[in-house]
């Protein structure tokens, strides 16, 4: 068994900033960063984007294997960690079919989502795209592929899209909402990228649900069937709290924290896209889908770890999106039933019952380093704010 120490399981970009800032702040107990994929941490937002266009995994390596060795932080990869015993402080790993038990004395869930997949029937013919490996079957499927469906609008699907049609394939995207990003971005903001993409030629099914894969492509609610050689399944994802639920911790859409990102359980910690924290803004919390929130919460649970005494998580939230030539940016969050006000035709405010809650611009990235600065400003003028992107 090893000795405690901070124990991180699973080794995204959050988990790995943890590692980094751990050693930053001066920490200098153990360190131990545990990822269930084979390989070193990698980025992820790629996947969907340029490594599918061109291939070239190494450029996702987010640290050397000498980062390790040099920081001393001991990496275990292809380690699926499977129970965690509180009273005990230990976390049991498994690996090439043994198990290990480590133990810890600060332990922190970087365990990221899944895929959702829906019930759909033939969904297991669908491809899915989550990790490295996943995106390496795709890369190696789209040469032979003459017509691809994807079932969903959100990001991952419209960032897929956008790539298989530069590719020179014929695309669909699928969406069973009446508009594409329905839970993710404004009304405007999602007809323009819609827009966007019918110029270049994919095939919008929306408000039509999938209701069946097979050899030949995708058959929709209304009973029409949508020819396709690949399919991808990209409905969105859950967060992965299998773990923290058995080990009686609080979930609520993620492993519940407080405003120091500590769970039920005061030795354990969660971020990134598992997490649901108090949101400064409107205190209610909030689960994050977002590299930059995963970061940012990895700096806080570092500093307090190292023995500072951080400020509650206040960070504001921001967002990108790149679908071929549309480079989308959000500054903020705005929830279900916000009110959205185009003020220009790339740029769009959305508010809440609390004030301005986001901005989206689209190939802006001026007007959204200034909404980030406005909004993370203390008491900011919001109609001169307005105003100044209206006028630019």
């Amino acid at each position: 068994m090893s000795l405690g120490g901070t124990l991180i399981i699973g080794a995204g970009q959050g988990g790995l900033q943890l590692a980094v800032s751990l050693r930053q702040a001066g920490y200098a107990g153990p360190v131990t960063l545990v990822g269930a994929e084979h390989g070193l941490p990698y980025q992820r937002p790629p996947l969907s984007k340029a490594y599918l266009l061109e291939g070239r995994a190494e450029a996702l390596t987010l640290r050397p294997a000498s980062f390790f060795t040099g920081k001393d932080v001991t990496y275990l990869s292809g380690h699926l960690a499977e129970a965690i015993d509180r009273d005990a402080r230990t976390v049991t790993l498994r690996h090439d079919g043994s198990l290990r038990v480590l133990s810890y004395d600060h332990l922190v869930l970087a365990t990221g989502a899944r895929n959702l997949t829906p019930p759909i029937a033939g969904a297991e013919r669908a491809l899915g795209l989550r990790s490295l490996s996943d995106a390496q079957v795709l890369r190696d499927r789209l040469p032979q592929a003459r017509w691809v469906a994807v079932i969903g609008g959100g990001f991952i699907g419209l960032e897929f899209a956008a790539v298989a049609r530069k590719l020179g394939l014929e695309v669909a995207v699928i969406e069973a909402a009446p508009r594409l990003l329905s839970r993710a971005v404004s009304g405007p903001m999602a007809a323009t990228l819609a827009a966007w993409h019918q110029a270049q030629g994919v095939a919008l099914h929306l408000g039509q649900g999938a209701v069946a894969v097979d050899d030949a492509g995708v058959t929709l609610s209304d009973g029409s069937h949508i020819t396709a050689d690949l399919v991808l399944m990209a409905v969105g994802v859950r967060p992965d709290t299998a773990l923290a639920e058995a080990a009686g911790l609080e979930v609520a859409d993620g492993v519940r924290l407080d405003g120091q990102l500590r769970s039920s359980d005061p030795a354990i910690s969660a971020l990134g896209d598992c997490a649901s924290a108090p949101c400064a803004r409107t205190g209610r919390h909030l689960r994050l889908e977002s590299v930059q929130a995963a970061t940012d919460q990895a700096r806080l649970i570092a500093a307090r770890i190292a023995g500072a005494a951080p400020a509650d998580y206040t960070a504001l939230p921001w967002f990108w999106s790149d679908q071929g030539a549309c480079k989308l940016q959000i500054a903020g969050h705005a929830g279900l039933g916000a009110r959205d006000e185009a003020l220009s035709p790339d740029t769009v405010a959305r508010f809440d019952d609390h004030g301005l809650a986001a901005i989206e611009t689209l190939n802006n990235p001026r007007a959204h380093m200034a909404a980030r600065r406005h909004l993370s400003a203390p008491d900011p003028d919001v109609d001169l704010f307005l105003n100044s992107l209206i006028a630019a």
